[in-house]
């Protein structure tokens, strides 16, 4: 196992840091293996809430290529989509998903959402109603440059949502990280309305795993760590999760 070059907490989440986004993704990918492992030999089924983005392409390639997880075991849900494109779009993350994990290891079950609905409400309701009656067992996070958690921007994000499962107006700086990432060609491209599973609902996950490399993520990261536990930060809601650790490499922890 690699070890962090540093670990420590701010008020209730563990930090570990890394020497490389490479070293993280690794090490990252064995300890959830381990954890997947454990719960297997303990319940019949296991729950994951994935995220997308470039943050968790390395890792999942990590995380598939280790050998002894019972997939055929495992339920997948995952934390957000876009509205009005199809699941063959390339932005899609239901593309993402089932490109990267569901056809490479082929599990119980994937529920996505249906983000080219023609009834968004019921979309909502349809999902809630799945993550209800299946308990997550660990959810995977991104953290995006305006701090938000899956399509909790800013502005919509409540850290006491009532509802599981919501339909978003995305942010303009959102909306421009898709750019950047080359995930649509210009800003005019990128939708403005998204679904998102909600703050809540991600932190009742039993365990959290959150992965933040790369340079253009250190502001972000000694926003989350050092500011206000607030919703201008929805991502600094994780200080207040136990059961949640965040990754970082020598670059997004470079202002620490």
């Amino acid at each position: 196992m690699i070890e962090p070059s540093k670990s420590f907490y701010v008020d209730h989440l563990l930090v570990e840091v890394y020497a490389s986004e490479m070293e993280m993704s690794e090490s990252v990918a064995k300890i959830t293996h381990q954890y997947l492992q454990n719960l297997l030999d303990k319940q019949d089924t296991v729950a994951i809430l994935l995220a997308t983005g470039n943050s968790q392409i390395r890792f999942l390639e990590a995380l598939i290529a280790l050998e002894g997880i019972d997939w055929s075991r495992i339920i997948l849900f995952h934390l957000d989509e876009y509205l009005g494109i199809t699941s063959d779009h390339p932005a899609s993350f239901r593309r993402y998903l089932r490109e990267r994990v569901e056809e490479k290891v082929c599990p119980q079950q994937f529920y996505y959402i249906a983000g080219d609905t023609l009834q968004p409400i019921a979309e909502c309701d349809r999902y809630t109603r799945l993550l209800e009656n299946q308990p997550i067992d660990l959810c995977f996070l991104g953290i995006g440059e305006n701090g938000h958690l899956a399509f909790n921007d800013p502005a919509v994000a409540d850290f006491q949502d009532p509802a599981k499962v919501k339909l978003v107006k995305l942010d303009d700086v959102n909306r421009q990280q898709q750019v950047n990432t080359a995930y649509f060609a210009n800003l005019a491209d990128v939708p403005q309305y998204a679904f998102t599973v909600t703050i809540p609902m991600i932190c009742h996950a039993k365990k959290i795993i959150c992965l933040a490399p790369a340079t253009r993520k250190a502001q972000v990261v000694k926003t989350l760590l050092t500011g206000n536990i607030t919703t201008n930060c929805p991502a600094s809601i994780l200080r207040q999760q136990p059961q949640a650790t965040l990754f970082l490499d020598v670059n997004s922890a470079s202002l620490l």
